[in-house]
């Protein structure tokens, strides 16, 4: 794992979002809110990223209290208006390992925990209080096999 881990320096992003409280596997309905928004304001993929961050950990909260924010960059110069349902925030830059994962959305969760309970214990990293981001970089709808292609971020620091 230790060769498919990359460590690297992220800006700090602006991004709307569309906050998901519900079960993990039904953030999609964000996704489609802020899409139909996105769209709209010519906000798409390649020249924004669309990133996924959950609050909790789906395996430690109740089903219907699962936080996850469906996040889109904004460029320079946006306008926040206020909008219904479309929130705003700054995601925090810094070092982070990021791990390329191509799989079911249903494994995503493997990949927290290999990078958490592996990785990083032997990384010579820690990992910080900074939320971590996964960057889509596919609709797994599109994709021949269903699969998402993400990237995830884990926010850590040098272990000192």
């Amino acid at each position: 794992m230790n060769r498919n881990v990359i460590v690297k320096e992220l800006p700090a992003y602006q991004v709307a979002y569309v906050r998901h409280v519900g079960h993990h596997l039904h953030t999609y309905q964000a996704w489609h809110t802020l899409g139909e928004w996105a769209s709209a304001h010519g906000l798409t993929p390649p020249a924004q990223f669309s990133i996924g961050i959950s609050l909790d950990n789906p395996e430690q909260v109740a089903e219907d209290a699962f936080r996850y924010d469906a996040c889109i960059t904004l460029p320079d110069g946006f306008e926040q208006k206020e909008y219904p349902n479309i929130q705003y925030q700054t995601l925090s830059g810094g070092l982070y390992a990021m791990y390329s994962f191509y799989d079911t959305v249903e494994k995503l969760a493997d990949a927290y925990q290999v990078m958490f309970g592996e990785w990083l214990p032997a990384s010579g990293y820690e990992a910080d209080e900074r939320l971590c981001m996964e960057f889509n970089m596919n609709n797994p709808a599109e994709d021949p096999e269903g699969k998402c292609k993400v990237d995830l971020y884990i926010p850590i620091k040098p272990n000192v």
